[in-house]
């Protein structure tokens, strides 16, 4: 079997994540880390981050510019058949209306200025390398990922041990965020793959000889003629395959497969509660998202929860955009009903959501209706009030016109903020208790106004 449908295998049934071989890169050095014990315990923190693949446009948080850029775009935005701005600029009908409810409601901020210069200089543009770096929250390939970074950073002093249950858990299979480093990562760190029906990879059905004890099988009550159970036989097999099995995550999770299956059961058995006008809407996104936001919420040693937005599809919208106007309102609706089961169960306060992707696109509409890739995209964060200031709407921006059709960009406008992207890594440091998080990012701090 290729190690790389193993991989796919184990996700599916939602296994520790065995990461491959070639995801390792430099040691990260934990000498330099700087952790405030205080702070990570003041904040209780825990992240779902949401990250769209393909590159999704910014018009949905910002028709700013739209006039300008309409005058000299290569197709006519009417194609949209509705480009309507919300008060605070927003695209009404790609999920805008949701988006000023809980602006109103201040609890977002959409940051329309997350902008690479790096990038500009250096004209990358490619999906490969751009998701890479924001997910290892750095223009260094060599390091690990964000969260392979924090789990070792957390273990280190003394937040995560071997009890920990499921730290990081993954809802999208494999993914740079967890890419690993030369340092030794403990089993335990590695992230649990789950899916939003909670399939349970530790359940011992009564007839699954294979997750059961000679013990547990013999004093099962079953008829052993009639379920072919030979408990002599069975304790053979059982020696054998033990015997085969080395020491480390295999066994362990043997091990543990009785109170993780009951862990997992009473969790994937936890309701959401009424949310009345704010339920979570029919689209094939609204399930993960509310699982969780179950699952954060039920267990508190789950420290980061990574999604894609499977279900509303890919975002890299060359040709034929329509769709992305539907993809946006479903997404934000079923963000809307998360906020609103967030503050139903109390967690509002530490449990944040962010939203982001490799880049944003340009915003010429091509001869094929589509866009093609950018480098300006809008960061959106919702919820963890404890920590973080929401601000509303962060961030200007003004068309960037070269004379080239394909060449329209937005960029930030002069004076505004802005920051690139590995400042959401430093973040995401920052609200686990990490007090210098820009010795992981290459120099890049944290998104200021978030805690000014």
């Amino acid at each position: 079997m290729k190690r790389r449908s193993a991989i796919k295998i184990f996700l599916a049934i939602g296994s520790a994540v065995l990461l491959p071989e070639f995801t390792y890169a430099s040691e990260l050095d934990l000498s330099k880390i700087e952790f405030s014990s205080e702070e990570y315990s003041d904040n209780k923190a825990q992240t779902i981050i949401i990250f769209m693949y393909g590159g999704a446009s910014q018009l949905s948080g910002n028709l700013s510019n739209i006039d300008e850029i309409e005058k000299y775009s290569q197709s006519s935005y009417s194609y949209f058949r509705g480009l309507t701005k919300t008060t605070n600029n927003c695209w009404q009908e790609a999920g805008g209306s949701y988006m000023e409810d809980m602006l109103n409601d201040g609890d977002m901020t959409i940051f329309r200025t997350c902008y690479s210069q790096v990038r500009e200089d250096e004209n990358i543009r490619a999906h490969g390398v751009c998701i890479e770096q924001n997910q290892k929250g750095s223009f260094d390939d060599t390091r690990g990922g964000i969260l392979t970074n924090l789990a070792h950073i957390l273990e280190a002093n003394g937040v995560l041990d071997s009890n920990t249950q499921m730290p990081f858990v993954t809802m999208e299979g494999e993914s740079n965020f967890y890419a690993m480093d030369s340092l030794a990562l403990s089993p335990y760190l590695r992230p649990m793959g789950l899916d939003e029906k909670f399939n349970n990879p530790y359940y011992r059905n009564v007839r699954n000889w294979l997750y059961y004890t000679h013990e547990e099988r013999e004093n099962s009550g079953y008829n052993s003629k009639e379920d072919g159970f030979d408990p002599a036989l069975d304790a053979k097999m059982e020696k054998l395959s033990q015997s085969h099995n080395e020491a480390g995550k295999i066994k362990d999770a043997f091990s543990k497969r009785a109170s993780l299956s009951n862990f997992i059961e009473k969790i994937s058995s936890s309701t959401t509660p009424d949310l009345g006008s704010d339920s979570y809407p029919k689209n094939n996104f609204s399930p993960k998202i509310e699982a969780a936001i179950k699952l954060l919420s039920n267990n508190p040693d789950t420290k980061v929860v990574t999604l894609g937005t499977g279900g509303l599809g890919g975002w890299d919208d060359h040709n034929e955009a329509r769709d992305y106007v539907t993809r946006m309102n479903d997404l934000f609706a079923s963000l809307k009903s998360a906020m609103a089961h967030l503050k139903a169960v109390g967690k509002e306060d530490s449990i944040n959501i962010m939203v982001f992707a490799e880049f944003g696109r340009n915003v010429n509409l091509n001869s094929a209706n589509g866009w093609d890739h950018g480098n300006l995209q809008n960061l959106y964060v919702l919820g963890g009030k404890g920590y973080f200031n929401h601000k509303g709407i962060v961030g200007e921006t003004v068309v960037d016109n070269t004379g080239s059709l394909n060449r329209l960009w937005l960029k930030p406008k002069k004076g505004t903020y802005w920051f690139e992207p590995m400042s959401i890594a430093s973040t995401i440091y920052k609200i686990y208790g990490i007090e210098n998080p820009e010795e992981l990012t290459g120099g890049y701090g944290v998104i200021e106004p978030l805690f000014s």
